[in-house]
């Protein structure tokens, strides 16, 4: 990869080039990561998303420098912190960690648990540190607390005000919603939003769960067997995924088959679109265009019918699965005040402003 130009270099918090890492097995060498590059700007927020085993954990502690590199290197702050040669300490990378479980000494109280890592400050400053965090998570009555009496909520947001308090210049956090159900996760992950935001925090997360990397981060890397697939933001990964791995990982929807003209457009059962550009879809070449559920539009007033054979609600919606006359199905969210039966034809058009297909 091409290094930035030093003004540009200035603004970076972290920057991966070529990262590789391999654990060794009995029969030689397991590659985890593969030729990882991203750059992640000051005061932004990445998520690493993907499934399990992907090696979005494994590309967290390389960060952290609890991993050496096979090959690549990792700057953060434009300070060079790994290579395959050189391997900065964890303790002086300057970064914060949040760990799944929080890790919470449960021999101290909140405030000792906010202070740990502030022993190199006087007492008056280590206090008024402490306080400042506590004010900052909304735990300053819960201070002499003992972590066993907090709730999933505030235990997390007492790891997150010890992460934050030795003023870190990167913050890394591995699955940190995952102890918690599902509201209460939702809400927090847009909490930790707003305080990593309101501190200038550079900071990357680790999650399985696309709801959480879309709540809170402003770029995401998706990865799968150790590549990244797509790093963007939340629209494009969702309106414009660069391969069929990301269309299928991120959101819902079905890949509809196709002919591609010579004019850039695919047809299809549902009528003819024009491609997004750099597509590479030759004349004659079979093709199959990606159609989320709110491309699909219920409408009574459409010729175009498609027959309701599955429908899951979802409060304000139904998630209808819809059969064409051809057989091919549909996904359609369609507002729950609309309630048909299994079997029951209605009327759909699609509305598509994003035209992504794939050659088939």
């Amino acid at each position: 990869m091409k290094r930035a130009d030093e003004a540009q270099l200035r603004l970076h918090a972290l920057e991966l080039e070529a990262v590789e890492l391999a654990y060794p097995t009995p029969a030689g060498q397991q590659v985890v990561l593969r030729d990882l590059s991203l750059t992640l700007a000051r005061g932004e927020i990445a998520s690493l998303l993907g499934p399990s085993g992907c090696g979005k954990t494994t590309a967290l502690r390389a960060i952290a420098g609890f991993q050496p590199l096979q090959s690549g290197r990792i700057w953060l702050m434009q300070r060079e912190v790994g290579s395959a040669r050189h391997q900065l300490p964890p303790e002086q990378r300057r970064i914060g960690m949040v760990f799944q479980d929080y890790a919470l000494f449960p021999h101290l109280d909140v405030a000792g648990n906010v202070g740990f890592g502030l022993h190199r400050l006087a007492r008056r400053e280590r206090e008024a540190r402490v306080a400042e965090m506590l004010a900052l998570v909304g735990l300053s009555a819960l201070a002499k607390r003992a972590p066993h009496e907090l709730s999933g909520g505030q235990q997390q947001r007492v790891a997150l005000a010890r992460a934050l308090a030795p003023q870190p210049e990167l913050l890394l956090m591995d699955e940190p919603f995952s102890n918690l159900d599902v509201t209460l996760r939702e809400r927090l992950a847009l909490e930790v939003r707003d305080l990593l935001k309101q501190t200038g925090t550079t900071a990357v997360i680790v999650t399985h769960d696309q709801h959480e990397a879309f709540a809170v981060a402003d770029r995401i890397a998706v990865l799968a067997d150790g590549r990244l697939q797509q790093w963007g933001t939340a629209m494009d990964l969702y309106h414009r995924p660069a391969n069929r791995f990301v269309a299928g990982f991120v959101g819902e929807g079905v890949l509809l088959p196709g002919v591609a003209d010579d004019e850039g457009c695919i047809h299809t059962e549902l009528g003819r679109f024009r491609v997004d550009a750099g597509r590479g879809l030759s004349a004659g070449a079979a093709a199959e265009l990606l159609v989320r559920p709110d491309d699909i539009q219920h409408d009574d007033a459409s010729p175009l019918r498609a027959t309701v054979v599955a429908k899951a609600f979802r409060g304000a919606e139904f998630l209808y699965t819809l059969a064409l006359p051809s057989g091919q199905s549909l996904l359609s969210l369609v507002p729950s005040h609309h309630d048909h039966a299994r079997g029951e034809a209605i009327g759909i058009r699609i509305e598509l402003d994003h035209v992504v297909c794939f050659p088939a």
